[in-house]
């Protein structure tokens, strides 16, 4: 595999970041980590979503500039992912000169294409949202469906975008690329949307909104948050109207937007059409992942249920995100809703991180140094019907990042886990020392570090400092790309010291785990 490129949807910054946004970002950044052991490049972008009414009413109400708020926020997101070991290759804001730039030659050549005209508009419109919304789309109390608000009336001579021109070339997209759309259930919700879709507002009049990138050769008018917002997938990697970059070329098309499930719409349809009007190949998959709820409710300022991504990390004291990284992207299947509680993420990765992968390799390599001085002979070195078992969780696992079903995928990990575990209870090395059975209970301890090598590579997307501090213990690259792994990893001679023996992850209610008790 040549490349692989993915991106987050960009976050609005008239606030700081909430656990559901470090949801999306740790998501895509699992999947970017697998990649990059499959491909020879692997590219993730992230980023902010910076203009528009909200930034300007924020702003304004806190006796800040837009930009200053911009500038604030953005930093937050940086600091959380930093937190999170979001590993972006690049993080684009939409103030960025650059992308300003470029978005306005975008707007300009759909100008003088004709894709974009100009026309007085009545509509309801949601701030919430950024957009304008149909009757149909309010509720029967007259309220926006997400932001349970009513939309104000708003009269306007702006830009529209002609969505409609390109109507039937999506619908056709869409029903030839069963895959395009990720869950797939989520593709008749596309096409039943497409159905009453009108042409779109792209910009609007500054005397309603001054915060925006203005339309060249229009001083009254700020470009509208669809082509400024989503170009940015575009103008992160080099893309201008009139040239494009060698890094471009290179990347696009993209291989997955990863979104939330309520701007889908603007993916599918809008993004789309737009990049159709400028004759560009189109993303080979949309992935449209669920929500994240705590405690089996929606999060919400006035609950006062609004969890912090880091706040996480400082309730546990947990010294490494992996943990929390990987109790988020295993709480729900592929683009189902998923669900934190504290209770439940306590539970959960103590059993699998601590008690089940984290165990095994400990009590394998003290078992090791007690009956061989931490030394792997030659003779220990022997087949076995595991090896099968881990090359095909290897293949099942790519599989499933495929298909984008990541919860799947740590699934099949952790049956190798278990397997594993059961193959050292079934063959008791411990057993095989007291009778002074030692090339059989050298031969089962090998084959089970054999097997935690595969292991640690499979859960680095996952757990990144665990991985590693596994490889290093078993003197195995963690950098080897799946392609490349066998089961005969481990090297014959010395493997390790005792005092080198340190658990991968410690149990979160353990003592030893809380720093204040060290």
């Amino acid at each position: 595999m040549e490349k692989y490129y993915c991106t987050t949807a960009i976050d609005y910054v008239n606030g700081a970041p909430h656990i559901g946004h470090a949801y999306e970002k740790i998501l895509t950044d699992v999947i970017n980590r697998h990649y990059s052991q499959r491909a020879d490049l692997a590219f993730m972008l992230t980023g902010t979503d910076e203009h528009g009414i909200k930034i300007q009413k924020t702003s304004a109400a806190n006796g800040m500039t837009p930009k200053e708020l911009c500038d604030m926020n953005a930093q937050k997101f940086k600091d959380a992912w930093k937190a999170l070991d979001i590993d972006y290759t690049r993080f684009i804001r939409t103030t960025d000169e650059n992308h300003e730039k470029v978005v306005q030659k975008i707007f300009k050549k759909l100008l003088e294409k004709g894709d974009i005209y100009k026309h007085s508009y009545t509509g309801l419109y949601c701030s919430g949202c950024e957009c304008f919304l149909s009757e149909k789309d309010l509720t029967e109390d007259g309220l926006c469906p997400d932001h349970l608000k009513k939309p104000e009336v708003v009269e306007e001579e702006n830009y529209f975008f002609k969505l409609t021109k390109y109507k039937d070339a999506i619908i056709k997209h869409i029903k030839t690329n069963p895959d395009f759309i990720v869950p797939s259930f989520r593709a008749n919700e596309v096409l039943n949307q497409l159905e009453d879709i009108q042409d779109i507002s792209v910009s609007r009049a500054k005397s309603n909104v001054t915060w925006g990138i203005d339309v060249l050769d229009d001083p009254e008018q700020v470009i509208y948050v669809w082509i400024d917002a989503l170009s940015n997938y575009i103008t992160a990697i080099g893309y201008d109207v009139d040239s494009q970059s060698e890094e471009f070329k290179k990347l696009w098309p993209v291989d997955v937007h990863v979104i939330g499930k309520d701007i889908l719409k603007f993916h599918s349809i809008y993004w789309i059409a737009i990049l159709m009007a400028l004759d560009l190949p189109l993303p080979k998959h949309i992935f449209a992942h669920g929500w994240i709820t705590i405690d089996e409710a929606k999060m919400s300022k006035s609950l006062g249920n609004v969890v912090s991504p880091t706040s996480v990390l400082e309730t546990f004291n947990l010294e490494y995100p992996d943990a929390f990284r990987y109790y988020m992207v295993t709480a729900a299947p592929c683009g189902k809703d998923g669900n934190y509680s504290d209770d439940d993420f306590k539970e959960k990765v103590n059993a699998h991180l601590a008690n089940s992968m984290g165990n095994l390799l400990n009590r394998t390599l003290s078992m090791l140094v007690k009956y061989f001085d931490g030394e792997v002979k030659q003779e220990f070195k022997q087949n076995s019907p595991l090896f099968d078992k881990a090359l095909a969780t290897i293949k099942a696992v790519e599989h499933n990042f495929d298909y984008f079903e990541i919860q799947e995928a740590a699934q099949k990990i952790m049956e190798l886990v278990d397997v594993t575990n059961k193959y050292v209870t079934d063959n008791a090395p411990w057993t095989l020392a007291k009778e002074e059975k030692m090339q059989e209970c050298g031969i089962v301890l090998t084959t089970v570090l054999e097997i935690m090598c595969v292991i640690s590579s499979l859960i680095y997307p996952y757990c990144p400092n665990i991985a590693k501090a596994m490889a290093e213990q078993l003197s195995y690259d963690i950098n080897t790309k799946l392609d490349n792994i066998t089961c005969n990893n481990i090297k014959v001679g010395k493997l390790i010291e005792k005092e080198n023996i340190k658990p991968v992850f410690l149990r979160v209610d353990s003592e030893f785990a809380d720093k204040s008790k060290k």
